[in-house]
């Protein structure tokens, strides 16, 4: 009895790991620090991933940030490249809907998306920081793949930040903390410019004292009209912000539409349409045009 129950057990943990296992295979992540990064020394817990009662891989344990690329076909590439942080309080990643389906469906429309796993300071027991250690995460995920644009067929002036919640937070801040790189850093890599091109922020926690400037990246922002004041009002207050420091911005607010929709087969209406005005937006902003560098 009790081997026929261990038997079903790890039959029922297995078919919970295939798709982890399979989507592994199919985009395999890149580590933004190959050796460790800063301030994760001594962290070796591997990563932990549940799945929600809707069927969502939620992560969490995060020691090894790492950005895994969803690459259009040469055929189909525009140039463009979003660098995607999912949410989840700064306590896990829901990783599905503000990741990977997000990432395939931008790369089915030409624009290369990466899925960053960004550390988390909200954990139980962590000791990271957003501003220290999420946001750093994000400066490096831009760093690496505009050191690798000819490898990953991208504009390496076209590189974008987005965001959902808690990862808003994390892309809004890498909006306005940037530098141009170091001339003479050791490490490659920060010899490369953090500076996003644009971003793309959803129903976003907006960093506290945020500053707006003329220099800010442009850009374009959602969120539900249902959603809780700090997001559904707080939002249109970011955006206002924008354009008072003539800034390039545009909102969409979905009314009856609360907080967290992503991109998930069950948004129906205007909603669901969000990633077509995205690229809408994109197209106008001149960030599709394939082969201009």
């Amino acid at each position: 009895m009790f081997a026929t129950r261990l038997r079903n057990t790890l039959l029922c943990i297995g078919s919970l790991l295939l798709p982890v296992v399979s989507f592994a295979a199919e985009h395999p992540p890149v580590f933004l620090w190959p050796h460790g990064a800063p301030g994760s020394e001594g962290k070796t817990a591997p990563e932990a991933v549940r799945l929600s009662p809707g069927g969502d891989h939620v992560i969490s344990s995060i020691h090894r940030p790492s950005i895994t690329p969803y690459l259009p076909v040469r055929g189909l590439a525009t140039g463009a490249a979003i660098i995607i942080a999912p949410g989840g309080g700064h306590r896990e990643l829901w990783i599905d809907h503000e990741g990977y389906r997000v990432a395939q469906w931008l790369s089915e429309h030409g624009v290369a998306a990466f899925v960053l796993k960004y550390r988390l300071a909200h954990e139980e027991g962590s000791t990271y920081t957003v501003e220290g250690d999420s946001l750093r995460d994000m400066q490096r995920a831009i760093r690496l793949v505009r050191s690798r644009a000819e490898v990953f067929g991208v504009d390496p002036n076209r590189i974008g930040v987005m965001g959902f919640s808690a990862g808003g937070e994390v892309a809004a801040l890498a909006g306005t903390h940037y530098d141009s790189g170091m001339e003479n850093a050791a490490d490659p890599l920060d010899r490369q410019s953090s500076r996003p091109a644009f971003q793309a922020l959803f129903y976003p926690a907006i960093p506290q004292d945020i500053k707006i400037s003329k220099d800010t990246p442009p850009a374009f922002l959602l969120c539900g009209g249902d959603d809780r004041p700090e997001f559904s009002q707080g939002l249109p207050k970011l955006y206002l912000e924008f354009k008072q420091a003539g800034v390039s911005a545009e909102l969409h607010v979905y009314a009856g539409v609360g907080h967290g929709f992503g991109m998930r087969s069950t948004n129906t209406g205007p909603v669901a349409e969000w990633p077509s005005r995205l690229l809408e937006w994109m197209g106008a902003m001149g960030l599709l045009k394939a082969g201009s560098k």
